[in-house]
Parts: structure tokens; C-alpha cells; sequence
């Protein structure tokens, strides 16, 4: 039986970990004879699919508003209460819109009703739940509670009421054993464990004619060692820590770091500019040519971190928190050998899998440096590590687990003889 599928989020577009995963469940939705539908305010999906949201995003001037009068306070302007009901209700209705338009049969919200970035968006999504008792699949990828700067607002009833809402028409996912206790701690709620998922039945992209320059591109000479850091930059990814490590190995190395800070300011980034120049590095930021997709911007080549991997030497993933770990899955896709911190999710979900990486432990070892040092000269073993590492991934991380357990969260809305999608 075939089903439409609608996505509602701030945004779909471009490569933030949310936006990565509604692609990919997409994907597997739509291998499955269903049709996807997307909601947001900033998308770069299918226009022909696409519902654009004039209040959804967290970035929209009317809710940043909003945002910095709710947090770090504990009292709130009843004209704040007024204005998030006033979106609120405007949301409703487009989600309305949105659903009749497009014959939505499930509805996935991705983060809306987990982090309270647009308390408007989650208060309209569970009144429209309510209301309609639609069926709902919640993927959660960051609770409140994970985030110190929103542990001090006014709005503390629509965190009860919203994030995430406890309707029996909802089904919740989260994608770490850590956010499903908690979820079902603090709330009550159960929930599936998913975690975030790679196409490792598909081979990675490679050198082709397009990337052959990217090294002269990126100011990167022959002779040099590229240690790229796939990340933003913002303070939980840890990014001294990486900094300190190419200082001390002493070799001829340049350290790439792909992406610009987005949303969380620029301090951070002035703060690890200043600590490379520190610490005597060479240190590139190259956001201005990596993009969503190959194109060209002024004349100039823009490329994606998807053509960075293949010339990469060493990838360091220093974080000190993560939701899941993309950027550690994407590194062992590209079958390239890895520096990871042991963050909390790390040690409990992926670690206890059994890959071959580097680790350190919120600090570069003399111990750190010289493994790295063994992996950056001998092909033989780092050959080994990152052929186990992708059978690994492949077992426990692939398209496959992901179908796998949408397709049980389907029988639980339409039962196993008239399931929602059919396998072609």
C-alpha cells in the first residue's frame, strides 16, 4: 500500500546532521514505494514536494526574537506569550495546508519537537497531532537537556507540553541509548533506538577529474600530510585538541578544517585561528569552497566534503559531545583512519562495536602522538584498521538497519499484512 510520507523540520537543505538524515530516510522510504513531502522554512528539496514554511526556522528574524527574550530568564512578557501563539497558530494552519495538500499518511517531525529552537513549531505540531491523532514518527537527535543554555528560561510549560508531547499516535526515535533512557526517565515516554546510518552497500566517491585539483585548491602542497577536521567550527568538536596533535607530530602537515561556525557565533572560531598561529600550524579554513553540492561561485570551483575525503591522510574527530557521530561514520565510509575523543556517546553506542581508532581521553597523549605517527607511515596497518572499521559499520550502521526498523515502526501503525509500503 502506498503511503506519503511528509518531513517537517526548521530546515531541509544542506549538510547539518538533520537535514543528512531525512535524506537518508528518504531514501529508504522511497525504495519502499512510498512518497516523501517535506515542511520547513529553508529547503532544497523537490519543489514539486517542497510545503515552504514562512515561520518554521529557528533563524526567522520573528522567532530569534522570540528566543532571546525566553532564555536566561525566568520570567515571561505576557506579550512574548502572545507572539508564540501567534506563530503557533499560523503553523498550525500551513501544517493543515500541508497535509491536505499532499495526502499525508505519517507524519515525521526531525528535531522540531526535541530542541526548543522554535517553541512555535513544536506547540503547533503537537496541538495538530492532537487534534488529528495523524500517525507520527518523532526522530530525535537533541534534547533540551543536553544543551546548558537552555536550562534557564520561562517557557518551562511548553517544554512540558512539547518536547517532546506524550500522544499515543506518536511513536519516538532517538538515535543514542543515552537520549532513550532519559527520554523515558525524565518522561515516561519509550522510544526505538535508531542510530544515524550510511549507504554502505554504495562505494564512496573517489578521485575523478572534478577533485584531481583540490589540494592545490585548498593551498595543500604534495609534500605535505592533510589532516582534515569534517566539522563546524564550534566549541563542543573540541578543535584545540586536534590543533595540539598536528603541533606535536612534528611533520610536514597542514590541518584542514571544512566548515564555517553557523549558528553559535564566531568567538570560537577567532579562538582556534589564534591557538593554530599559537602553536605554529598551519591551519586552513575552507568553507568558502565546500558547499552542498559542485558548482561555481565568482568563477571560482566550489567542491564538497565528499571530495575533500579521498586526498585526506588522518581525520581527527575531537569532540567533546555528540548527538551520534556523523562525521565518524562519513571517516569510515571514506575507509580513512581516525582521531576520536572518547565523548560520552561514543563510549556507550559505538565503541562496544569493536572499531580500530585512535582514541584519546579530552587530552593528547605522548601515547596519541605516536600511534597517529605509526598509521601516517605504515600503509599496512592502517590498511587494516580501516577495512575492519567499514565491515563493522557496515554490520551495524548500514541502509539495511535503518529499513529495518522503519519497517517496524509501519507495523505498529498498519500491521504486518497491510503494511504501509510494499518491498518492490
Amino acid at each position: 500500500m502506498k503511503k506519503n510520507v511528509g518531513f517537517v523540520s526548521f530546515r531541509i537543505a544542506g549538510t547539518d546532521g538533520v537535514s543528512l538524515e531525512v535524506k537518508k530516510w528518504a531514501d529508504i522510504f522511497e525504495r519502499n514505494n512510498c512518497t516523501c513531502f517535506y515542511f520547513a522554512e529553508e529547503l532544497d528539496t523537490p519543489a514539486e514536494r517542497s510545503y515552504y514554511s514562512k515561520y518554521a526556522h529557528f533563524k526567522n528574524p520573528e522567532i530569534v526574537a522570540i528566543n532571546e527574550q525566553i532564555y536566561d530568564t525566568s520570567r515571561r512578557p505576557p506579550e512574548i506569550t502572545a507572539k508564540i501563539h501567534h506563530y503557533r497558530k499560523r503553523i498550525k494552519e500551513e501544517l493543515h495546508e500541508f497535509v491536505n495538500k499532499y495526502k499525508i499518511d505519517i507524519l515525521i517531525p526531525q528535531n522540531a519537537l526535541t530542541i526548543p529552537l522554535n517553541i512555535s513549531l513544536a506547540l503547533a505540531l503537537t496541538e495538530f497531532i492532537a487534534e488529528t491523532e495523524i500517525k507520527t514518527i518523532a526522530h530525535h537527535h537533541d534534547f533540551f537537556w543536553e544543551r546548558k543554555r537552555f536550562l534557564r528560561n520561562c517557557v518551562w510549560d511548553y517544554f512540558n507540553a512539547a518536547y517532546p508531547p506524550h500522544l499515543p499516535s506518536i511513536e519516538h526515535v532517538v538515535i543514542n541509548s543515552s537520549g532513550q533512557n532519559q527520554l523515558a526517565l525524565r518522561t515516561g515516554i519509550s522510544s526505538t533506538l535508531i542510530p544515524n546510518v550510511m549507504d554502505f552497500d554504495k562505494p564512496a566517491p573517489g578521485k575523478d577529474e572534478y577533485n584531481a585539483d583540490i589540494r592545490e585548491a585548498l593551498g595543500v602542497t604534495d609534500d605535505e600530510i592533510l589532516i582534515l577536521q569534517p566539522t563546524r567550527v564550534v566549541q563542543r568538536k573540541g578543535i584545540e585538541h586536534a590543533i595540539e596533535l598536528v603541533s606535536r607530530l612534528g611533520e610536514k602537515a597542514v590541518f584542514v578544517i571544512s566548515h564555517a561556525s553557523g549558528d553559535e557565533g564566531h568567538e570560537y572560531e577567532s579562538r582556534v585561528r589564534e591557538y593554530a598561529k599559537l602553536m605554529g600550524i598551519r591551519a586552513i579554513f575552507v568553507s568558502d569552497i565546500i558547499g552542498d553540492k559542485r558548482t561555481r561561485l565568482n568563477g571560482r570551483k566550489v567542491y564538497t566534503l565528499q571530495d575533500i575525503y579521498p586526498y585526506a591522510d588522518f581525520v581527527t574527530y575531537p569532540s567533546l559531545i555528540e548527538g551520534f557521530g556523523n562525521a565518524f561514520l562519513e571517516t569510515i565510509y571514506f575507509k580513512k583512519p581516525i582521531l576520536v575523543n572518547n565523548y560520552s556517546i561514543y563510549s556507550t553506542d559505538i565503541k562496544p562495536k569493536g572499531f580500530d581508532v585512535i582514541e584519546m581521553d579530552d587530552f593528547i597523549t605522548d601515547e596519541t602522538v605516536k600511534e597517529v605517527k605509526e598509521i601516517l607511515i605504515n600503509p599496512e596497518r592502517r590498511e587494516a584498521m580501516v577495512e575492519k572499521n567499514f565491515r563493522i559499520a557496515k554490520c551495524f550502521y548500514s541502509y539495511t538497519v535503518l529499513e529495518e526498523r522503519l519497517w517496524d515502526l509501519m507495523t505498529t501503525f498498519w500491521g504486518a499484512k497491510n503494511n504501509c509500503i510494499e518491498k518492490k
